[in-house]
């Protein structure tokens, strides 16, 4: 069975998964764009395979804003690891 991308960010603990995971982020990004060029008016409104943001700004604006408004809460981004770098990557992903 191939691993998701949440499979992925689960396995993050040191420098190596934690470029694996980015690795895994980049290949479903271009699935995305793929996918969005081959069917565009099946997207409505988003980005193939849950990217809810897909430009740049919009990806960092995101990930800084869920960073943001879970500021109060111990299990989201408190420390920085590796994995906490990867998570902040991810909801980049899908934090509307």
């Amino acid at each position: 069975m191939e691993k998701t991308l949440v499979d992925y960010l689960e396995n993050v603990r040191d420098r190596e998964t934690f470029i694996e995971f980015v690795r895994a982020l980049i290949r479903d990004r271009e699935a995305s764009i793929l996918r969005e060029q081959q069917a565009p008016e099946s997207q409505r409104g988003y980005g193939a395979f849950g990217w809810q943001n897909t430009s740049i700004e919009s990806y960092f604006e995101a990930a800084l804003a869920c960073v943001e408004a879970h500021q109060d809460r111990d299990d989201i981004l408190k420390e920085a690891t590796w994995r906490s770098f990867a998570e902040f990557l991810y909801v980049g992903k899908i934090y509307e």
